[in-house]
């Protein structure tokens, strides 16, 4: 079991040390309260073109004197260790993180530090990267899953930052400039946004003495709030040349992360996690209707979809959809108490598989600290994910159902086909 170590560095870096003994590896992460739902129309996709360029150099200057790493060399230091290194952008949040062993822990933060904290950003790299990220963005567009989800958002959140992609569009990618880079890290990457997570073999007091000389640097402050969307409720198409099936997404606004509650988690389980869910039973075991189907909970610190999913032959996604929202209705009047057991039985061996994936459990507490101001305890986020009850969980889909879905179709999509979705929707809920 991870044992959490919570502290405050004097500048208001938030520290997360987990205390593995057992784990033969380390992981360290730098998690920035900053992501897509931070950017405006003009600069939507700003942040994972600074993610990438992060990378390419570092230069410090401080009392030990002047410090320049060019790309290759931010590589070579960390592969010397061993270690991988990496990042990832989200919408309501950007990690960079690191993997190697618990005696090179310290070296991992300063280096991390250096990659947050002092990215040269070269404008000679990022006319080199420039080329990456748009061949990453044609990529992206071609996969119907992808775009499918793309729509999804914009079916459930509109014109609200929420809805924007996490990749931005081809226009913003093409005319980004260095200062663009400069002006946005600036606005975020301040010290009340962040936590530094380490998870490991290490010592907790150690760790704090290496995160405050690694961070010390960090300016203070926070970022202005962002209002939650409000929902939308939309069915959108569209069409993708070559595919020859269609990829939906359906789904309902749940409470964001902020809200701490369990129960949309414990739902979307219920419905359809594992081959005997219901969701799973009924579309593609009983009717056939769909090759893949899934169901979850995607809660973010601003907002949340309680999303099914599914790939299928195209004149299956009408039948697919009445499928769907009678099995909803069904819970809304009666959740099955073997479903439910079934459903907290794989949420607790869920949360044991995080603790043997360090990163994953780093960043799950870390957001959680970011979003509500607190770290529950280990066997307090145990009991009450065990403590959701029958009525819980009926009352949460009855609540589901007085929302207007949100729905997105791409890949094969016939003529008329958004309006014979819309009907099909319709007539589900009369």
């Amino acid at each position: 079991m991870i044992e959490p170590h919570a502290m405050v560095l004097p500048n208001g870096v938030r520290l997360l040390v987990g205390q593995a003994p057992h784990a033969g590896t380390c992981s360290v992460a730098v998690f920035v309260r900053w992501g897509s739902v931070n950017e405006s129309a003009r600069t939507n996709g700003i942040g994972h073109v600074l993610e990438h360029m992060a990378f390419k150099g570092t230069l410090v200057e401080d009392a030990e004197g002047s410090r320049m790493r060019d790309a290759r060399q931010v590589n070579l230091e960390a592969e010397r260790l061993g270690a991988e290194v990496n990042a990832h952008t989200d919408k309501d949040h950007t990690a960079f993180y690191m993997r190697g062993l618990p005696q090179h822990a310290g070296r991992m933060l300063s280096m991390l530090s250096e990659i947050v904290l002092h990215p040269s950003l070269p404008a000679d790299e990022l006319e080199r990267e420039r080329q990456v990220l748009l061949q990453e963005f044609a990529e992206d567009e071609d996969d119907p899953v992808s775009t499918a989800f793309k729509l999804f958002d914009k079916a459930s959140f509109g014109m609200h930052a929420a809805a924007q992609p996490v990749m931005g569009t081809r226009r913003n990618l093409e005319r980004f400039t260095r200062d663009d880079l400069v002006a946005h890290r600036a606005a975020g990457y301040v010290a009340g946004q962040v936590v530094v997570g380490i998870v490991g073999a290490v010592a907790p007091h150690q760790m704090h003495r290496e995160a405050e000389r690694a961070f010390a640097a960090m300016p203070a402050g926070t970022a202005t709030p962002i209002d939650e969307p409000a929902w939308r409720g939309d069915v959108l198409t569209r069409a993708l040349t070559g595919s020859s099936q269609s990829h939906l997404a359906l789904g309902f606004p749940v409470p964001s992360r902020r809200a701490d509650d369990p129960v949309a988690t414990v739902a979307a389980a219920l419905l359809g996690e594992g081959m005997s869910s219901p969701l799973l039973d009924r579309v593609r075991e009983q009717r056939g209707l769909a090759y893949y189907t899934a169901c979850s909970a995607d809660v973010l610190d601003l907002c949340g979809q309680f999303v099914v999913e599914a790939s299928m032959a195209p004149e299956d996604a009408e039948p697919l959809v009445r499928e769907v929202m009678a099995l909803l209705r069904e819970h809304a009047a009666h959740p099955a108490p073997a479903d439910l057991d079934r459903a907290r039985q794989q949420l607790a061996v869920r949360a044991l598989r995080a603790q043997e994936r360090g990163l994953r459990w780093l960043e799950d507490r870390a957001l959680e600290w970011m979003a509500t101001g607190r770290l529950r305890p280990e066997a307090e986020r145990a009991a009450r994910l065990q403590a959701v009850g029958a009525e819980d969980v009926r009352v949460f889909f009855a609540q589901l159902l007085q929302h207007a879905p949100a729905l997105a179709l791409t890949g094969a999509v016939g003529r008329g086909m958004r309006d014979r979705l819309r009907r099909a929707l319709e007539a589900s809920a009369a």
